[in-house]
């Protein structure tokens, strides 16, 4: 029984998925202390501040992970010191590029009146110099699958976030400033636990190739698009809803919309341990053996997220009062959790399309995709709040984006193997009642 439980623990999609629960919740944790010690405007800029910086970093990250992992994973010793060497190198030159922007934004900062944006323009350069070293660790463990390391990243990010949080509001020194001086100082203490570890490979900078910084580079430039496709949305929104309908409205927005990680959980946890499978049966030619892959993994989720949508539908107020208080009681946030819960069914098709898209060699059409999908977003935005004035209306706008993508991924991947979006769903409930099968069977021979 033991054993069984140690190999269920060492399994990597068990590592994946706990890992990505602990992380989540632990970052719903943070919102809840953040949103009930600030007030709803200082909540609202945090919010605006987090999300430009990390839409941002996503092109640090968007650029190097999915290239760095491609290239690395199975590779030999001499060819995985010239990929990591070659990362570090586009990393520092993208970090060093983010930095002198911060920089040289500081003789303009006067002429800024937001002060989420001037806080993003002055202390961004930090920030980005600060988590280099345990972003790449984060790729180097991933392309290595030895996901309980980064497990461990993780938690001293986030952990260590946590922990400067409590002592803020323990001597009342809960303020935006110090939240954000709270949130560099863990950024540094992470890359300091990472580079202690030898888990950054970073003595390997003088093992680069210019030939393989430009294989990452040719690859990266396109398949920026799919990391971006993750929050670009989000982003925009955010960015419309801070300028028309202001800070109280974009915390309120958020706190709904943070809630959705309960669905990005599975979404990131099977698309980690799903990429192996997807590349090795493109490697191996296999069309039809790759578009099975998806068609299961997508289809398992999006039958997943039925009883969980209904269930959080039913008990929307319940997380919304525990992370916000009182004071976002009787408020849109509830109904626009509701809302994005409702269309969650069709987000793991349109993820794994643009995952399977990389997987094949095709960033380029994910990248276009990612532009047209933004455009679509920011009409329908302009457009509900015009007609709604209010957050409801953006809400309802996020499926149209959702939609446009899906149609796109799904004419690219038929260009490729043919086969019916409606058989993603079908393929997904004969997996799902497969499992269930097996793992009965399993449990009658073990009684």
């Amino acid at each position: 029984m033991w054993l069984k439980v140690i190999n269920l623990v060492r399994n990597k999609h068990f590592l994946s998925l706990t890992g990505n629960i602990i992380m989540s919740g632990l970052g719903l944790v943070t919102m809840t202390l953040i949103y009930r010690t600030l007030s709803k405007s200082e909540a609202g800029t945090w919010v605006f501040f987090q999300s430009i910086l990390l839409l941002v970093d996503t092109f640090r990250s968007g650029f190097l992970t999915t290239a760095f992992i491609k290239f690395y994973a199975g590779a030999n010793k001499d060819r995985t010191a010239d990929v990591a060497g070659s990362a570090w190198f586009l990393g520092l030159c993208i970090t060093g590029v983010l930095v002198v922007v911060s920089l040289s934004s500081l003789l303009f900062l006067n002429q800024i009146k937001d002060e989420g944006l001037v806080m993003f323009f002055k202390y961004s350069g930090l920030y980005y110099a600060f988590s280099l070293p345990w972003f790449l660790a984060t790729c180097v463990i991933q392309g290595e699958q030895q996901f309980d390391k980064l497990l461990y990243i993780r938690l001293s990010n986030q952990g260590s976030f946590i922990v400067f949080i409590i002592l803020l509001m323990i001597t009342g020194n809960m303020t935006i400033i110090h939240v954000l001086f709270a949130y560099l100082l863990s950024n540094l203490i992470t890359s300091i636990y990472a580079l202690s570890k030898s888990w950054t490979r970073i003595t390997t900078l003088g093992k680069r190739t210019t030939a393989t910084v430009k294989d990452i580079y040719n690859f990266g430039k396109y398949s920026v698009g799919t990391a971006l496709s993750a929050n670009m949305f989000s982003t925009s929104d955010t960015f419309i809803i801070n300028f028309m309908l202001g800070k109280q409205a974009l915390a309120i927005y958020n706190l709904g919309q943070t809630l959705m990680q309960l669905v990005e959980i599975p979404l990131r946890s099977f698309a980690a341990t799903g990429m192996p499978e997807l590349s090795a049966a493109y490697n191996q030619s296999d069309r039809v053996g790759v578009i099975q892959i998806m068609k299961k993994y997508a289809g398992m989720l999006s039958l997943l997220l039925i009883p969980g949508a209904l269930l959080g539908c039913a008990l929307a107020d319940v997380p919304i009062y525990i992370i916000g208080g009182g004071k976002y009681a009787g408020t849109e946030a509830a109904n626009v959790f509701r809302l994005f819960l409702t269309f969650a069914i069709i987000f793991p098709p349109d993820r794994f399309f643009a995952l399977t898209l990389d997987v094949i060699h095709q960033p380029k059409i994910n990248f276009y995709k990612v532009l047209v999908m933004l455009a679509v977003n920011i009409i329908t935005d302009f457009l509900s709040i015009y007609l709604t004035h209010s957050v409801y209306g953006i809400a309802v706008a996020t499926v149209f984006p959702i939609i446009t993508g899906t149609l796109i991924g799904y004419w690219a991947l038929n260009k490729y193997c043919n086969f019916s979006y409606w058989s993603i769903f079908k393929t997904g409930y004969q997996e799902t009642k497969l499992l269930l099968q097996q793992t009965l069977a399993k449990r009658k021979l073990q009684m």
